[in-house]
């Protein structure tokens, strides 16, 4: 274990032993082992946004074995996936790579800002998973119980030695399209994040935008035009840097969007990237000459 690692780890008081294993795997895993930083491969966007949106512009990537083998070629950090996905190449793939059981999973078809529980800490350990991923929707009718299901959850996986991590994607109530990418809301949201135990935090990039009315007053002053700085921020929010922050890559966007983020990210004191669609549905050669390009800068080498 690095220095930089082992300095990460301490921050995470009154964290088991076992929990802390599992979140040094992830974090000594792959080209940015033991530095700090990470660069993880999210796949459940056939679940959020169906099959053909999601992999027929790269055909291969319908079989899950594609995902396991491209996150192990482009030397990351991890792969989070539902359970299904996961299943279907756990055995193939065991040991090469942490991964991260997806357990709860919604559709582009639902009219509630809400999703179903798909997975469980039982099935995580059953896989060899270094964690659980659970996504929350602050803003929503379903937050507070969607609160209560991730309090019981990360309870369980606490106490089998697994690492938690929370997507806190803003939307719902009453904010505005324009809010869930705001800076005070995505603050707000890695916030609530740490406070309900994640170990890992995974929110939006946000934009300049103030939202809440209530919280102007407190962004007046300073200049949040660069995303660096916003980044910073939200890092900030979730405990003074007290707990690893990586941020969504978003929509497809183009090469060099997607290597500024990565830019902005560092500077702004953030642990990385997790990046799903802006890969995988490139083709694959392509897909990992950026996932090189983007694990280089967060080494400082590009």
């Amino acid at each position: 274990m690095t220095p930089t690692v082992k300095a990460i780890l301490d921050k995470y008081e009154g964290t088991s032993p076992a929990v802390k294993a599992n979140l040094a795997r992830i974090l000594m895993q792959g080209r940015l082992g033991g530095t700090g930083k990470l660069v993880i491969l999210p796949v459940d966007q056939g679940f959020e946004h169906g099959p053909a949106r999601s992999f027929a512009i790269n055909p291969p990537a319908y079989d899950p074995h594609y995902h396991y083998q491209l996150a192990i070629d482009a030397g990351l950090s991890a792969y989070a996936a539902p359970l299904g996905m996961l299943e279907a190449g756990a055995d193939s793939f065991a040991g090469q790579i942490p991964t991260i059981l997806k357990v709860n999973s919604s559709n582009s078809w639902a009219t509630s800002i809400a999703q179903a529980q798909t997975g469980s800490v039982e099935d995580a350990l059953r896989l060899g998973c270094a964690a659980i991923g659970f996504t929350i929707y602050p803003g929503s009718d379903g937050i507070f119980d969607a609160m209560e299901q991730i309090r019981a959850l990360r309870e369980e996986a606490a106490a089998a030695g697994l690492a938690t991590v929370i997507w806190s994607y803003p939307r719902g109530g009453n904010l505005s399209k324009d809010g869930e990418l705001a800076l005070d809301v995505g603050a707000y949201a890695a916030h609530m994040a740490a406070l309900l135990g994640a170990h890992i935090i995974k929110v939006k990039l946000p934009t300049a935008h103030v939202e809440q009315k209530d919280a102007q007053k407190a962004y007046e002053g300073t200049d949040w035009s660069a995303q660096a700085d916003r980044v910073k921020h939200v890092v900030q929010a979730s405990f003074a840097g007290r707990r690893i922050v990586v941020f969504s890559g978003g929509a497809t966007k183009g090469s060099d969007a997607v290597y500024q983020d990565a830019r902005d990210i560092l500077a702004g004191g953030g642990n990385g990237s997790i990046i799903g669609r802006n890969t995988f549905q490139r083709p694959r050669d392509e897909a990992l000459a950026m996932l090189d390009r983007i694990v280089a800068i967060y080494k400082g080498e590009a």
